[in-house]
């Protein structure tokens, strides 16, 4: 019965797989280690990457791929598989000794659970280590995931061309910003100074998290997270009722975030705290701003982990694969191609595009800091957004937010 248990969970786990490539669309080999290596009589090593990025994303990432291939002498198919059809897929894979890919980028905390199955990868990840940013995954005394390039929500991006038609600059202190969003709001055809989105909880969320970084520090950040500081603390209130709420009549009502993208853009609103994501969903991202409330010293940052599983025929090589995309060649090609940026501190921010190598610039300084609400997650994420969106409509609420997220995290 067991055994035809197990055969049943693996042909579930290769129809899931089947279907999840042709949703989420495979990118073919790029061909460009073809001769390479094994002189295209079929002995060169094929390695699939199984990655989460589709579309101008994925393409994105091609360059690097292709450029690996060639120093290495290989080829690799890409994939696009989600991390939320993988943690279905590998499971029963693993059962059976079998692996999809040889690279993997999956959640960092779901690796560290299966850590059984994947390869130790500290021989290529403690030469690169100093130079990184953010932290590998380590499970079981072995490394076995590590980071690739970044993601970050850096401020309130703008248009240039809208700033200098209406002499905008952005601001250097907290009296220039308030300064700033008075004077947006009396411009003709504006909604609204500050663009407010909604559809799911976190942009909220994240705007809020960055008031709490600017005013309170990094620290504060992180001891919210681990529940050292509570919501009702007097830091965290003055944050809230003296920065946060007096901003809020400048915020127009929420719209649903894309939608939100969209009305930005065309000028009903001036200024929208995004992700540097925002910069592949404009027509012309050169005409994109982006600035920090003043002083801010920290900047929430996540990256996508990868790792090689145990069960690939081709571990050495998968490795080789892995060691080039963290290496300080890999990160800055990566960089080059816009939407990402560099993990690595020895890459400078002048190796990414215009518009990525102003958050560049804006990290030179700052803290990486985990998304708060991510991090706790649970009831009390949803609780947060909730909470969030009734604060939007109603500051004078403010006090009664801050008691019932701290009644829920308790």
């Amino acid at each position: 019965m067991k055994r035809r248990v197990g055969w049943l969970a693996l042909l579930l786990s290769v129809v899931l797989l089947v279907s999840a490539c042709g949703q989420g669309g495979g990118q073919p080999s790029t061909g460009a280690g073809e001769g390479e290596g094994g002189g295209g009589d079929g002995e060169t090593v094929e390695l699939t990457v199984l990655g989460p990025w589709s579309g101008p994303e994925a393409e994105q990432f091609m360059p690097v791929l292709e450029a690996a291939e060639k120093e290495l002498g290989i080829r690799v198919n890409y994939q696009t598989q989600r991390a939320e059809d993988l943690q279905t897929v590998l499971p029963a894979q693993f059962e059976a000794q079998q692996a999809p890919g040889d690279v993997i980028f999956m959640w960092d905390w779901w690796v560290k659970e299966n850590a059984q199955h994947a390869v130790d990868l500290k021989d290529i990840w403690e030469p690169e280590a100093q130079a990184f940013r953010m932290p590998a995954s380590e499970a079981d005394g072995k490394i076995v995931a590590v980071p690739y390039a970044l993601t970050v929500k850096p401020g309130f991006w703008y248009r240039k061309s809208f700033f200098e038609k209406h002499g905008l600059q952005p601001p250097s202190n907290w009296d220039e910003f308030m300064a700033l969003l008075e004077k947006i709001s009396k411009i003709e055809g504006i909604k609204a100074p500050i663009a407010s989105g909604d559809g799911v909880g976190w942009p909220l969320s994240d705007v809020t998290e960055h008031f709490l970084i600017a005013f309170g520090g990094p620290q504060l950040q992180r001891d919210l997270i681990e529940g050292k500081v509570s919501w009702t603390d007097p830091q965290v209130r003055s944050i809230f009722e003296e920065r946060l709420v007096p901003a809020l009549k400048y915020f127009g009502d929420p719209v649903e975030w894309t939608q939100a993208v969209d009305l930005w853009w065309n000028g009903e609103y001036a200024l929208y705290f995004m992700g540097n994501w925002i910069t592949g969903m404009v027509d012309d991202p050169s005409d994109l701003g982006v600035f920090a409330l003043p002083g801010t010293k920290g900047v929430v940052a996540s990256t996508d982990y990868a790792f090689v599983p145990q069960y690939s025929q081709h571990v050495d090589e998968a490795k080789k694969l892995l060691a080039f995309l963290i290496s300080q060649k890999g990160m800055e090609l990566r960089a080059q191609q816009g939407g990402k940026l560099a993990n690595r501190t020895d890459v400078a921010p002048d190796a990414h595009p215009d518009v990525d190598q102003q958050v560049a610039e804006l990290m030179v300084d700052a803290e990486l800091l985990p998304d708060l609400d991510d991090s706790i997650g649970g009831d009390w994420q949803r609780t947060f957004w909730d909470q969030l969106k009734l604060l939007w409509v109603q500051p004078d609420a403010v006090g009664d937010v801050l008691q019932t997220l701290q009644d829920e995290r308790k």
